[in-house]
């Protein structure tokens, strides 16, 4: 059995939530993750909570901004069309990196 821990707020988090995603649909999740920075328990519980996502920017995070920019670098070279998801992932972005010019 595993050691019981607090987590940074003194909360005890001994309860376990769990839900089915797509492939399309995890993979979604695991870029809005990385270019936010937090682990993918944060992102959900601030996502859930409505709770604004503050970026921890790192060199981790800055390389997910990298990846992600080159990403869409090569969906306009191919001119190809750009779906719900890749849009929502380019506005996200945008926004992310707006708040870190204005830091």
């Amino acid at each position: 059995m595993s050691v019981k821990a607090l987590d940074r707020q003194g909360r005890w988090r001994n309860k376990i939530v769990a839900f089915r995603v797509s492939p399309e649909e995890n993979e979604h999740l695991n870029k809005l993750v990385k270019l936010s920075g937090l682990n993918k328990q944060d992102y959900l519980i601030h996502r859930v909570l409505k709770e604004e996502i503050t970026v921890n920017y790192s060199p981790r995070v800055f390389k997910a901004f990298r990846n992600q920019i080159n990403e869409f670098n090569e969906l306009l070279k191919n001119a190809q069309p750009v779906d719900r998801a890749t849009a929502e992932i380019i506005a996200y972005t945008i926004d992310l990196l707006q708040k870190f010019r204005e830091e």
